[in-house]
């Protein structure tokens, strides 16, 4: 197979230097932007952009492409849905489509208990929507989060989102009764390198809530079991099992958000199935519809149907366009096995990371489920002081390469793969290799 990387102009290329001026004058400069670049056209793990580059896509839309670019099910069933409905709002009248969905994941997710599903917009929507049932089925009011936790931009979210800058600075006062848990960062912990992790400890989880709140308040716990933003941190099983076993205690919901995790990305359909979790609550998006803005909440159908009728709903919530893609992306997973191809890209992208630690030493850690890995760097691997600058070099010296990455984590110091799962072999490889050059021309 030929190279896939071709770049005809420097990145960016003129025609995305006019998109951007026009973008300053026209959007708001909150908005973000990581490569300068405008898209143009996108097939699987390669994209176009305006002047013609051809690229090799690591980012993924931040984890939403799981099965690709364009993927043709996905393509088909949107196109056939054009032809029918694009709009009627399931709270008005019902379609097959939302409800099909809704079977789907009640049917995919961990546990076989009866359960029952809501469909909304996107992962921040899912996170509030569960945070509003948990309150409601339980009758109490505080809601337990992580450190290095990133959950939503609205402002609840923004309230269980641990990182700061960019996400809450200039805009609180947030929410109340949200409470932040450490994280089993086992990198950074000082008591790493012992038998097993400290969370899991007798008796850690009850002093953790002492000077926290009071257990007999909170309606739920929400963890990701491998946090996205705060920098692809897995935690690990044993701790999952300690913090599981004192929300069932005190009879507290455990919410699982499985917006980044969930769809192949770890190695499994989801990052439960490592761990052989069951939660009461589990959140999905990003991938659940490749590409288009659908949410979800899933979970037992005792707490989600204990809500009163009318409490829960939204305008745009399971969009037919969104339910069609939904339903072609996940018979797209079952039927192309993708969850396994991505334990399989996993493998390969754990074995070239732990190469280039080897040869680099501002790679500290390479860590991750599947697929889901990153690199964190740092200035010393003894005193293990984040690099982010180092960070911020590779990521523009991939581009300069034809490689579209992102960098994540609390300190802005990693480097993360959310390579569509689908990716041929030899463009994964070659996105490797830029990689690879990137970090040797970073210094």
């Amino acid at each position: 197979m030929s190279p896939v990387i071709d770049l005809k102009t420097e990145l960016p290329g003129p025609q995305s230097r006019a998109l951007a001026a026009r973008r300053a004058a026209a959007v708001t400069k909150g908005v973000a932007l990581s490569s300068g670049i405008a898209v143009l056209h996108a097939d699987n793990a390669v994209i176009t952009d305006v002047d013609g580059n051809r690229m090799i896509d690591f980012a993924g839309g931040i984890g939403v492409m799981n099965a690709g670019h364009r993927h043709p099910g996905l393509v088909d069933a949107v196109r056939k849905q054009l032809d029918h409905l694009t709009h009627a709002c399931f709270a008005v009248s019902s379609y097959e489509s939302y409800i099909a969905v809704a079977e789907q994941l009640n049917r995919l997710t961990p546990g076989s208990h009866e359960k029952r599903s809501i469909l909304v917009n996107s992962g921040a929507e899912a996170i509030e929507n569960a945070v509003k049932i948990a309150r409601y089925a339980t009758g109490r009011p505080a809601v337990v989060a992580f450190e290095h936790a990133f959950h939503g931009r609205t402002n609840l979210t923004m309230a269980m989102t641990s990182k700061p800058m960019p996400y809450k600075k200039g805009f609180g006062p947030f929410a109340p009764e949200v409470y932040r848990a450490p994280y089993p960062y086992c990198y950074r912990c000082p008591s790493s390198g012992g038998s097993g992790c400290c969370q899991s400890a007798p008796g850690y989880w009850d002093r953790i809530f002492t000077g926290l709140v009071d257990p007999s308040q909170v309606a739920a716990i929400v963890m990701e079991l491998e946090a996205g933003e705060g920098g692809f941190i897995a935690a690990p099983a044993e701790a999952v099992a300690a913090i599981a076993a004192f929300a069932k205690k005190h009879g507290i919901l455990f919410v699982v958000d499985e917006i980044q995790t969930g769809f192949g990305r770890t190695g499994k359909m989801f990052a439960c199935n490592h761990y052989d979790l069951v939660p009461d609550l589990i959140v999905t998006a990003k991938s659940l519809a490749g590409g288009l803005p659908l949410a979800a909440v899933t979970g037992r159908a005792e707490i989600m149907d204990s809500v009163h009728a009318g409490g829960l709903g939204g305008t745009y919530g399971g969009n037919p366009l969104a339910c069609a893609a939904a339903l072609a992306i996940v018979a797209a997973m079952e039927k192309e096995n993708i969850p396994e191809r991505g334990a399989l890209v996993g493998q390969k992208l754990r074995i070239r990371f732990n190469q280039m630690a080897a040869r680099y030493s501002s790679i500290g850690d390479v860590r991750g489920l599947g697929a889901m890995l990153a690199l964190e760097l740092v200035k010393d691997r003894t005193t293990k002081e984040p690099d982010k600058d180092k960070a911020t070099r590779v990521q523009a010296e991939a581009l300069k390469r034809g490689l579209l990455l992102l960098t994540t984590g609390t300190y802005g110091n990693v480097i993360r793969a959310l390579v569509p799962l689908t990716v041929e072999d030899a463009i994964l490889a070659e996105g490797l290799d830029a990689l690879d050059a990137a970090f040797a021309a970073a210094g």
